[in-house]
């Protein structure tokens, strides 16, 4: 049998098994895993690579305008080319709804961004912050139908966020139509609280954008969302979580049985508050939120990745420069209340997590695939086509350098950023070539596709849970029944 090409001696690694083989790829998918398989027309030697499933970013703003009318620095083509030098061959942006807009003109608008520009495949998550009867009741239970099968709520910003009872009808609709619920789960009240009375006392510098985020206000917020997705059976991920009291929510539920699933990203597990406290407004580039929290909770959070609190580790890549188009867009010396909030990071999720995990002992190579691809392809509805390297899989693959040494600086970068949270880290693990579909993405440095030629992702929702479980109250031994759903 000829094959497009082999990838030859690699030592392969999925999220359960690490062994020694070949890759056979013919039209773009894998076809055949073995020893001298034979012709083909180009051959990968891969000795002492290790040859990996492609990332998946499940969570990043891409070309993306905020609620106060910030657009993001990358668009679709340079956010696609960094996250494909970082090891990704698929990510999940967001069509972002704002208040009076409807889903399919957000949709609509998104993939008319995404298909001229990505040069990786793609799939989107749906933003809702105006969840009317019309969008609760025709526009979304269509687009779950037709491939949209996850969603995010904001339980903060002020024109972002839903109310408990308007959170109960996503749900509610998402457990009916089989799709998955994400939420940014943090205490809007607490938070408006404590940022006037830090602006009162004249409290203004980006150090105080930490303070102002209280754990308390995430660990409270994600318990009650649990609650709300218990009431009516729902799946729910919590996204970006840095709090350890948040962190113990989820596993408190996971170890019930519950559906619910944790993500955390890089800058929960590399940087602290005390980044924000740097010289003048050297802090605004680390205002994100929830923002990072002190040496503890970033112990926290690691363990979290071993204890399967954390099924998912994503970039939160929210590209805002640290320029008057980004961090300063409301002048030179904002409160900390006016900058732009978020970090980016692409690019380095994946280096970071496989030198710090894998590299130091923390996590297994099984560990790292998992939180950095396969997890994420189950989760949302992309298994077993991404995610892992199997007969039949698409030929999304990563072969990595275990031993190439890099320091990290913008300047090495492939986003349209100005800077990166992570200068002068260094890291040891990189990719060296990159390929989805069989094509060919990332080699010596250097991309090797078109704009435009990657894919968008439909994807099937799950919609065989038809008996509600018994935590729920609405379980019919509570003399209640789903058809009050």
């Amino acid at each position: 049998m000829t094959f497009d090409t082999i990838i030859k001696g690699g030592t392969i690694a999925t999220a359960v098994d690490t062994f020694v083989a070949d890759v056979g790829i013919t039209n773009g998918k894998i076809t055949a895993l073995g020893t001298d398989l034979g012709d083909a027309g180009r051959i990968i030697y891969a000795k002492d690579m290790l040859v990996l499933p492609g990332g998946i970013d499940a969570h990043c703003h891409i070309e993306q305008e905020s609620s106060t009318k910030l657009m993001t620095a990358d668009d679709f083509y340079s956010g696609s080319v960094s996250a494909a030098f970082g090891g990704n061959t698929t990510f999940i942006p967001f069509a972002a709804q704002h208040r009076g807009q409807h889903l399919r003109d957000v949709v609509d608008e998104t993939h008319a961004k995404a298909e001229p520009k990505s040069v990786i495949d793609y799939a989107f998550h749906l933003i809702i912050s105006d969840p009317t009867d019309h969008v609760l009741g025709q526009e979304l239970p269509a687009l779950i139908a037709q491939g949209y099968t996850s969603f995010k709520v904001y339980m903060t910003y002020e024109m972002l966020k839903i109310d408990d009872r308007q959170m109960l009808d996503v749900l509610s609709i998402a457990r009916t139509n089989g799709a998955m619920t994400m939420v940014h789960a943090e205490n809007d009240d607490v938070i408006s609280w404590l940022t006037d009375r830090l602006l009162n006392r004249g409290y203004t510098e980006p150090k105080y954008h930490a303070v102002s985020h209280a754990a308390i206000a995430e660990s409270e917020a994600s318990r009650r969302a649990i609650d709300l997705a218990t009431l009516v059976d729902a799946k729910l991920l919590i996204v970006h979580v840095s709090a350890p009291e948040a962190a113990t929510a989820i596993r408190d539920a996971r170890t019930k049985g519950l559906p619910i699933y944790g993500e955390t990203c890089p800058q929960y597990l590399f940087l602290t508050a005390d980044d924000l406290d740097r010289d003048g407004v050297e802090g605004a580039k680390f205002c994100c939120s929830p923002p990072p929290k002190n040496k503890e909770a970033q112990d926290a959070i690691w363990r979290g990745l071993i204890n399967d609190t954390f099924q998912i580790v994503s970039s939160d890549h929210a590209p805002y420069r640290y320029d008057e188009t980004g961090k300063f867009a409301a002048g030179p010396n904002p409160t900390f209340k006016k900058i732009a909030n978020g970090v980016p990071g692409i690019e380095t999720r994946m280096p970071l997590l496989f030198s710090e995990g894998v590299g130091k002992g923390r996590l297994t190579l099984n560990q790292f695939v998992a939180l950095t691809s396969t997890n994420a392809a189950k989760i949302y509805g992309l298994h077993p086509r991404k995610g892992t390297i199997a007969i039949g899989a698409d030929a999304d693959i990563a072969i990595w350098d275990p031993t190439w040494e890099r320091t990290i600086t913008h300047d090495m970068l492939h986003d349209n950023m100005d800077y990166t949270p992570f200068e002068g880290m260094t890291v040891t693990g990189w990719p060296r070539m990159v390929i989805n579909r069989g094509r060919m993405v990332v080699e010596d440095e250097t991309l090797q596709v078109d704009r435009g030629s990657g894919n968008f992702l439909e994807r099937t929702p799950e919609i065989d849970r038809t008996d509600l479980a018994k935590g729920s109250p609405l379980h019919p031994d509570n003399n209640f029944g789903a058809d009050i759903l």
